[in-house]
């Protein structure tokens, strides 16, 4: 047991050394069926083919060489992520909060001498203090405040609530367009619908964090699509780069043109080994867009044989009631079936889009035994 690395998290009892495809294989050679795929990151799953070729390949070139000059992928990722999201400018960074953290000072350079920012009741923005700024769980918010931004949270799809808190100080409307740590919540469309319009209205910004939802994860690019908005800025990071560190802040020009230069800045973000497995990872997630539709309603299907499916595509969750779901995770674990567990009673299901029908049926399978 290592003695010397600190656990930031109820760390599991496994050591994992090796992974192909869906597959997670540990230290005595056991084989598991993930579907928490690094908490999303791991996207294509394990070992992909494209994305061992381009570190391989990029990692005998050119690793590094700092946000002083650019690098041959990485306008070509920025391209990408503007057009596959209607927007002007993209921003890297190396992680979601800090991804967080830019589309904040987007916001305060925006708003200029407005000032305050609604988010919502059981988001989940990031463990930096920006991102917990924001973030409406006081269990994780409140022992590192007091915070300087003034933040409203309002209760998630309650549109009464929503216009209330609105007035001409808001600079920005933050949302994820599903809640993962919430919970796996989706928000509804007629309520995203409303928090654009009012946004529009008070010509304050509407900020959706993509980071678990975003990049196919819900059956589309981004889950704001579902809604058929436009936020005027979007971050995301989890699976772009395939398991690599890599986030980003797309805007529009209007936003853009009250950024300064060296408004925010990262050593290592955006760097060429990242970039180029990002448009590795772009280009294949496009492709299986239909599959993650389809094999996320086979999921769904089988989940509901245990209650209320909450979600879309491939972000699944299956709430408990009142009983504790790590029990069921540890159960599931030692079957040989890893799902991780939020809010305490709450199950999710984050799994690569590469899964199949019959990895959904291996898993319902071992569900059943964990679950009775």
């Amino acid at each position: 047991m290592n003695t010397h690395a600190l656990p930031n998290a109820r760390r599991q009892a496994i050591t994992f050394t090796s992974g192909d495809g869906c597959y997670l294989f540990d230290d005595a050679g056991k084989r598991y069926l993930d579907l928490v795929s690094g908490l999303g990151v791991n996207a294509l799953g394990h070992n992909h083919p494209r994305v061992t070729k381009a570190i391989q390949e990029q990692a005998g070139r050119l690793l590094h060489t700092s946000a002083l000059y650019g690098n041959e992928y990485q306008e070509a990722v920025a391209q990408k992520l503007c057009e596959l999201s209607g927007l002007d400018k993209a921003l890297f960074v190396n992680s979601g909060t800090e991804a967080t953290e830019a589309a904040l000072k987007l916001v305060r350079w925006y708003g200029g001498p407005r000032l305050r920012v609604i988010a919502l009741q059981s988001s989940f923005h990031g463990r930096t203090r920006g991102g917990l700024s924001v973030t409406g769980q006081a269990s994780l918010r409140d022992p590192l405040g007091p915070y300087s931004l003034p933040v409203t949270f309002v209760p998630a799809n309650d549109e009464a609530a929503l216009r209330e808190a609105f007035g001409t100080d808001v600079a920005a409307f933050l949302f994820e367009p599903i809640q993962g740590e919430g919970g796996v919540r989706p928000l509804n469309d007629s309520y995203l619908q409303l928090a654009q319009e009012l946004c529009r209205k008070y010509n304050a910004l509407l900020v959706s964090d993509e980071c678990q939802t975003g990049l196919g994860r819900t059956g589309k690019v981004f889950g704001y699509e579902w809604a058929a908005v436009q936020p005027d800025i979007v971050t995301v990071a989890k699976p772009i780069a395939g398991g690599l560190p890599l986030g980003a802040v797309m805007f529009s020009a209007k936003v853009a043109e009250k950024f300064p230069l060296s408004g925010h800045g990262s050593t290592f973000a955006g760097g060429p080994l990242v970039c180029r497995v990002a448009l590795e990872f772009l280009d294949e997630m496009q492709t299986l867009l239909p599959r993650i539709n389809e094999v996320g309603s086979a999921l769904a299907e089988m989940l509901s044989e245990f209650g209320e499916v909450r979600g879309r595509g491939l972000m699944r969750a299956v709430p408990l009631g009142e009983r504790p779901g790590d029990p069921i995770v540890a159960t599931a674990r030692e079957a040989g079936l890893l799902i991780n567990c939020t809010q305490t009673t709450v199950l999710r299901f984050l799994p690569p889009y590469i899964l199949t029908r019959e990895q959904v049926a291996e898993a319902g399978a071992i569900l059943r035994r964990a679950i009775s």
